[in-house]
């Protein structure tokens, strides 16, 4: 190994690991690609990614799983857990949520548990510190549901809670959608994002059993359809992403209740764009000053600054993905790359990140995967 690569796999771990790595063993990552199936081929794709340069190298695909449209990695254990976006599940019109154990050798998955997501076409898992419950929420039925894991990452049976109301777009808002739910930096609370409604739910996580308890509501502008959010590293804003009126949403949060209040909103498009568009991912760097945003229509991922004292947003630059509809994208461990799966282009797309202007540079990364919905991104020494 030459002198460079020792120095760049040494900072690799200052990153991930602090000062705890002696050695300059490199640290190994694998993608894992959730996706919409059409064949009992396709599933979880699994590629190698490398930290230095952004490459990615196809391992394997893990076939015969239905829809596994978003996933979360256990933050302690080898764990990775799936939504089966279905309606069918067993003898329920549900979906599914299932549980793999992650071989940290060769990266494959071995199911492990599945049970009923308690909801129709579930769209989104998170799984909280300290890897005890997995929250799901379900778009078509309008819920939000919370699931005991056990010990091996055995799913229990879960409980629900359902959203009420509608929004003014007839077609998308009849009844409530939800979309999102993720947890604060202190996995003090839990934050749901429902299109249909045009809230966010903030919810306290109960214990014995595990339950989930509303404890504020904020409302968006009519019509917004808010879809996802993300925490800043400093946990006093959230910045809300809105599918319908493509705009992203800047609030203040209370770590103390869970309530949001907006700050202000922004577009996600250039002046004088007038395709159809609908927004899809956010998330923050890891130092707080850039918020991106993907674009559907515009195929684009917009870059904002963020202001550290106000949270106000402040447009940096668009890019566009080299493919169609952004459905999901990811920043890295390390912070140096971004990754963007391109839903209709079936393909997945690496960019090198300014970590001074937050703006994006293609690496010249692109791999082809089928119907590629999340990214998400598992580490091992």
């Amino acid at each position: 190994m030459t002198s460079n690569l020792l120095l760049l796999y040494a900072a690799v771990h200052m990153l991930l690991f602090g000062n705890e790595t002696a050695t300059l063993e490199p640290v190994k990552f694998y993608l894992y690609v959730g996706s919409y199936t059409t064949t009992d081929k396709e599933g979880i794709a699994i590629f190698e990614f490398d930290p230095l340069d952004g490459d990615l190298k196809y391992l394997t695909t893990v076939a015969g799983i239905k829809n596994p449209s978003y996933l979360a990695i256990h933050p302690k254990k080898k764990l990775l857990f799936a939504v089966n976006e279905t309606d069918n599940f067993g003898a329920g019109n549900t979906g599914a949520i299932s549980s793999y154990a992650i071989d940290p050798i060769q990266g494959s998955l071995r199911l492990l548990s599945q049970v009923s997501s308690l909801g129709v076409s579930p769209c989104y898992v998170t799984i909280d510190q300290s890897g005890s419950n997995a929250l799901v929420a379900n778009y078509s039925s309008g819920n939000v549901a919370v699931f005991p894991v056990e010990s091996g990452g055995i799913l229990s049976q879960g409980s629900m809670v359902q959203h009420q109301g509608s929004g003014p777009n007839k077609d998308r808002q009849s009844g409530p959608h939800a979309h999102s739910i993720m947890f604060d930096n202190k996995y003090a609370f839990a934050l749901a994002a429902d299109l249909g409604t045009d809230k966010v739910y903030s919810y306290a996580i109960g214990k014995n059993p595990s339950s989930l308890m509303l404890q504020n509501e904020f409302s968006l502008s009519p019509g917004a359809g808010p879809r996802h959010l993300d925490f800043h590293p400093n946990n006093k804003f959230v910045y809300v992403i809105n599918e319908l009126n493509s705009t992203i949403t800047a609030c203040t949060y209370d770590a103390k209740t869970g309530k949001l209040t907006e700050i202000s909103s922004v577009s996600t498009l250039p002046e004088g764009f007038s395709g159809a568009n609908s927004c899809a991912d956010i998330h923050i760097s890891k130092d707080g000053r850039f918020v991106y945003g993907s674009n559907r229509g515009h195929d684009s991922i917009v870059v904002f600054a963020v202001d550290q004292s106000s949270g106000k947003l402040t447009l940096v630059s668009h890019h566009p993905v080299k493919g169609k509809t952004p459905r999901n994208f990811m920043i890295d461990p390390t912070g140096k790359f971004l990754l963007v799966a391109n839903q209709n282009s079936n393909n997945i797309i690496v960019f090198k990140v300014d970590t001074e202007t937050g703006k994006l540079i293609f690496n010249g990364v692109e791999v082809k995967t089928p119907k590629p919905v999340c990214l998400k991104m598992f580490s091992v020494k």
